[in-house]
């Protein structure tokens, strides 16, 4: 089965180990009801002095002593869950399997999934009868949405024909499957063309020749120790290091807005950063990810499909929160850690002042900028006359903001209720 791109899932980080659970059964009610009767006839025989009544006794015992030596769990039962990849792209049927096997004759097995919040299609339980060395299989299908989710085990119950044994209890099994973005069929609405600053080789693909000193800057955490300037390490008593320039393929980082208010549209977001990130792995352009959350995430730069499903992972987990320094974040990243001269995309529907001023500060600090702003107003459909009027007055302030805002970057504005490929292509005029 292939995923984005044709590129293979990958099997499922939970093999399909078995827990092999032993019984533990008690006895029911029903069974506690038959033994009060096996003393109750007894003593109303000795009361009465009637000691044929004691022959009443005979069925009891006999009903008691098939269901023990016949029908009592003496074996173990083997219960697991099968996913056959651990990936699925947001709305696909997933299909979960429950297997069980047991050691001995089971005529009533009772199985109930325990689903995370998803969407189930199907039944997630059974109720097994089942031979020694027989296997029963349990199958129902579940509807991904985004994000990691797991499945923490099963309720079992056990109850033998008579119903005078039973167990009921919590197998603990785990699994975990990831739900990422839909990707969306865009073009790249940049050029990966220019000079490229860098402190070491990379295996970046050249389109032209060269490698040139470029600068000398203090040494930061992660450089590789040959680039280590030794001489104005001495002068300057700090540690220092060299710094390249070559013609290659610039680096592209990825910038999400995380901020609560962009929760309509934040999924629109998500799917527009993997598709985008896609295509960087598939032109062999190396990419980093900030996912500027309250506590930001910064992924840095690198290639190939380990990194870009390392990528994918986190943009799955990615949940809107109370961000409200997505500026001072942005700052700090150019500062410390961002390539110089990388093409920026940046994901956001710019509702705040604090992601209109990080666009201004990648602006100032020279990184070409391509904005993906879906539009929150184009997933409301005004109903009445005064909505529609509302409605238009709310776009005119948003076509007011962006059109400040065009200085800073080339800004796609997004109807989300359109093609991503058609919006890209609209500013473009591709």
């Amino acid at each position: 089965m292939l995923g984005f791109g044709g590129f293979p899932y990958r099997p499922s980080v939970v093999p399909l180990e078995e827990d092999e659970e032993e019984l533990e059964v008690s006895p029911t009610s029903k069974l506690a009801l038959y033994l009060i009767a096996l003393w109750v006839v007894p003593i109303f025989s000795f009361l009465l002095l009637r000691w044929s009544l004691v022959y009443l006794v005979l069925p009891y015992l006999t009903l008691l002593s098939v269901s023990y030596l016949f029908f009592k769990p003496t074996g173990s039962v083997e219960i697991w869950r099968v996913v056959h990849h651990n990936r699925f792209l947001e709305g696909q049927e997933v299909e979960i399997e429950v297997h069980v096997k047991t050691d001995f004759r089971i005529d009533y097995f009772y199985v109930r999934d325990l689903v995370p919040d998803l969407e189930v299609i199907g039944k997630p339980e059974k109720v097994f009868s089942l031979k020694p060395g027989e296997e029963g299989v349990l199958k129902y299908k579940v509807r991904m949405r985004r994000g990691i989710h797991r499945f923490e085990g099963f309720r079992v119950s056990y109850r033998d024909p008579f119903g005078f044994f039973s167990s009921d209890r919590f197998v603990d099994h785990f699994t975990e499957i990831v739900g990422v973005p839909i990707l969306y069929d865009v073009q790249t609405p940049y050029s990966t063309k220019g000079t490229k600053i860098t402190i070491g080789p990379l295996p970046s693909p050249l389109i032209g020749g060269g490698l040139e000193f470029h600068a000398i800057r203090e040494y930061q955490p992660g450089d590789p120790l040959k680039v280590i300037n030794w001489k104005a390490t001495a002068r300057t008593g700090k540690i220092m290091a060299n710094e390249f320039e070559s013609e290659r393929k610039v680096d592209v980082v990825f910038v999400v807005d995380g901020s609560r208010l962009n929760e309509p549209v934040f999924d629109y977001l998500i799917r527009a950063a993997a598709s985008l990130m896609l295509n960087a792995l598939n032109d062999g352009t190396s990419f980093g990810l900030l996912l500027a959350e309250r506590i930001p995430l910064w992924v840095r730069v690198d290639y190939g499909k380990r990194h870009f499903f390392k990528c994918i992972d986190f943009l799955s987990t990615a949940r809107p929160d109370n961000n409200n320094f997505i500026a001072y974040q942005v700052e700090h990243l150019v500062k410390t850690s961002l390539p110089p001269r990388a093409q920026i995309i940046y994901f956001s529907p710019l509702l705040t002042e604090e992601s209109r001023n990080a666009l201004k500060i990648l602006a100032r600090y020279g990184y070409n900028v391509v904005v993906i702003s879906p539009n929150p107003n184009s997933l409301y459909e005004p109903k009445t006359e005064e909505e529609k009027l509302a409605m238009e007055l709310v776009q005119l302030k948003r076509k007011a903001v962006l059109k400040n805002l065009a200085g800073y970057g080339v800004i796609i504005d997004w109807d989300v209720r359109k093609p991503l490929k058609a919006a890209i292509a609209e500013v473009l005029g591709k």
